[in-house]
């Protein structure tokens, strides 16, 4: 190197989908010239970082040079987006000029935005930064304090959480004794309990929607209500957290990298310890369903993975913004292609839909009456196309409660005791699919694990032969009855699908069937 230069590395993090790669800081000053020029496909937001870190620098006492800087931030061809460079491009740009000694930057990931009095402002995607760093070998990461708590999760790594400049640098330099922050993540998680306000000990009658809830809950199935206006299809599908099975570990660290990705994450927090519920408003756009945009960012089917997508008014969604659920919905991935990235977002969630039967929400109502003008029940169902139906496991027809139920002081059967049977079922689940790691619950196995798994017994084949025939229902039905089924016997305790599970698992199959939304409504299966 020519005299009077220096040459000096730090480290970053770009977020990348739900993972993060390591960046390398290079900072080349020479003390001949002026000159500031960073390179390595920065976006607007890292290349007014220039501005944003000399005021801070000077606010803090340090008089800049005159000389001539190189920023390189590499992999050159992975472009550097957001704010959260500041803090490794103020201590590299420091350290290049001698202003500050250190040995240790190159030991430590560094990210955080500055505010211009040299505070540590959050960043997003803490946690897999984090994990990056421990998997390339890194002493430690040093984060806005914010973020701590996020990233201390991951073991085996050094977390610092600083408010703010003069913190880092007594860190690097050997100056003070700040402590990293250390979090016992499995302590922490079989500690944490969710608690859940609604219960469905509030809800009187429906013991039949809350059995197919229960069933959809076992085996992770995707489910739809159709019934009219306030027999209560909302307010049953927000109890549903209550009665999902809990987290793993395993679960919950990656439905927070999602969500630490996408800024979703409450200051300080830490592992998410009970499942999501996204309930988006049918004004939503694709792109914020699936995910992308201009900076790349999950969307609410893969804020729901691991948990619940609840689509209250179904048909009242684009066409358009559930069509692209149709794909999701079989591989349980959401590949997001655009011109300048390719991004591959987690999507395994449990659609559980709501809607009217028809415009007026009256058809089939047992008091009063539809005043839809004739094939408008047609028309409305329309609206879901039948790709998207036929991938809804459990189709359930919901009734108004009669009077006598809804002033009965006698109580439902409570969310807890439910979640029991749901926990119980789906510990035979993961017993039976311990040797499959994509594999957590019934509704996820492929076509070669039905064959292995949910074999019916003579009587049930005859039962789905009889229904397949006379509804005129589809291969992807079939499998996904005997998905259906196979949870029905596990949550009574069956090693063999009988004949009564297969009848359960074909009722639940309700809109599939010719006669519904004729003139005459449809009779249950026998």
């Amino acid at each position: 190197m020519s005299e009077g230069a220096r040459l000096l590395k730090c480290f970053g993090a770009a977020v990348q989908g739900i993972d993060a790669i390591i960046v390398t800081i290079e900072v080349s000053v020479v003390k001949k010239g002026y000159q500031f020029t960073m390179v390595g496909l920065p976006d607007a937001a890292v290349k007014e970082s220039r501005e944003r870190v000399s005021t801070v620098l000077l606010q803090c006492g340090f008089k800049l040079p005159h000389s001539k800087v190189v920023i390189n931030m590499a992999p050159a061809d992975v472009r550097k987006e957001g704010s959260a460079y500041d803090l490794p491009l103020a201590v590299g740009w420091l350290a290049g000029c001698g202003l500050i000694e250190c040995d240790s930057p190159g030991s430590y990931v560094m990210m955080g935005e500055l505010s211009l009095d040299g505070t540590l402002m959050p960043v997003r995607g803490a946690l897999p930064m984090a994990i990056a760093a421990r998997a390339a070998g890194f002493k430690g990461i040093i984060l806005p304090e914010a973020n701590a708590s996020e990233a201390a999760v991951v073991n085996n790594l050094e977390v610092y959480g600083m408010r703010n400049l003069s913190e880092v640098l007594d860190l690097l330099c050997g100056r003070g004794s700040v402590e990293p922050l250390r979090v016992d993540t499995r302590a922490e998680f079989e500690r944490a309990q969710a608690v859940f306000d609604l219960d469905f000990a509030d809800v009187k009658g429906q013991d039949n929607v809350k059995r197919a809830f229960e069933v959809a809950c076992a085996g992770g199935h995707n489910i739809i209500l159709v019934g009219p206006p306030g027999s209560g299809k909302s307010m049953m599908s927000k109890r549903l957290p209550g009665i999902m099975p809990p987290l793993t570990l395993r679960e919950a660290l990656e439905t927070t990298k999602i969500h630490s990705v996408a800024g979703k994450l409450r200051h300080g927090s830490r592992l998410l310890t009970h499942r999501p519920f996204r309930a988006p408003h049918h004004t939503i756009s694709p792109v914020a369903l699936v995910g992308g945009g201009t900076n790349p960012c999950p969307g609410e089917i893969s804020l729901a993975h691991n948990g619940i997508l609840f689509l209250d008014e179904f048909p009242e969604f684009p066409r358009t913004v559930l069509e692209v659920m149709r794909q999701p919905l079989e591989d349980r991935r959401i590949s997001v292609s655009r011109a300048r990235y390719a991004i591959d977002y987690p999507a395994s969630f449990m659609l559980v839909a709501s809607m009217n039967p028809c415009p007026c929400g009256y058809y089939n109502h047992p008091t009063r009456r539809c005043t839809c003008a004739p094939g408008a029940v047609q028309k409305y169902m329309g609206k879901i196309s039948g790709p998207l139906l036929d991938r809804i496991d459990i189709q359930v027809e919901i009734q108004p409660v009669p009077f006598e139920k809804l002033s009965g002081m006698e109580a439902g059967e409570s969310s807890e005791d439910i979640r029991q049977r749901v926990v119980r079922a789906r510990a035979v689940q993961q017993a039976r699919f311990a040797a499959e790691p994509q594999v957590n619950c019934n509704a996820q196995m492929t076509p070669r694990l039905l064959e292995k798994y949910a074999r019916p017994d003579a009587e049930a084949m005859r039962v789905l032969k009889h229904a397949m025939h006379k509804y005129d229902m589809s291969a992807r039905a079939y499998d996904r009855i005997l998905k259906v089924a196979r949870t029905i016997a596990d949550l009574d305790g069956a090693t063999e699908i009988g004949c009564g599970h297969m009848a359960e698992a074909v009722n639940y199959r309700m809109l599939d069937r010719s006669t519904w939304g004729a003139e005459n409504a449809s009779v249950p299966f026998s």
